[in-house]
Formats: C-alpha cells, structure tokens, sequence
C-alpha cells in the first residue's frame, strides 16, 4: 500500500485557461471582454492559491495561459469596441455633412 500525496489542479486554474480561451474566440463581442476579465481575476485568485502553498498544487502553466489568452482577449475586445466607435462617429459625421448641405 503507498501513501502517497497527490497534488491537485491549482484552483481555478482550468477556469481561468477556459475563459481566455473563449474571449479570443467571442473576443469580436461584447462577451469577449466579459469573459477576459472574469478570467483574468480567476486566474489572479489561482496564483495566489498557488504561491499561498505550491507544494500542494500543480497546473502553475494553465494559470500562466489563462492569464495571458484573458489578456489577449481583452485587448482583442478593446480594440474592437474602439473600432465600432471610430466607424459610428464616422458614420454620424458623414449623415451630418449631407443632411448640412441639403438645407
């Protein structure tokens, strides 16, 4: 019989690395950005978790990912909320510029 210790996922880990994940993908949504910042925070908790006791914990690598794809994602989503806002203010200057000149 051996009595060994097996280490766990560090917490949050898989969640964090799952919501980056999804705000590359649904990163041109408003969800992207929802998602990369829930993940960003789970994997802020994780690391924690993790350094709070790191010989009881594995997955230090899936916090890593999940941090940087949540980061990924959010940049992808800023940019592309940025990016609406540049064409609807466009867009309101040109329908301002020919409904001027019609009067």
């Amino acid at each position: 019989m051996t009595d060994q210790f097996q280490k766990q996922n560090a917490p949050y880990a898989v969640a964090a690395m799952v919501l980056g994940i999804c705000s590359i993908v649904f990163g041109c949504l408003f969800i992207g950005l929802i998602c990369g910042i829930i993940g960003l925070v789970l994997a802020k908790k994780g690391n924690d978790a993790y350094y709070t006791n790191p010989e009881m914990y594995t997955g230090k690598g899936m916090l890593i990912a999940g941090k940087i794809t949540s980061i990924v994602g959010i940049v992808f989503s800023v940019i592309h909320i940025l990016y609406w806002i540049v064409w609807v203010l466009i867009l309101g200057a040109f329908c301002i510029g020919m409904c001027g000149s019609a009067m």
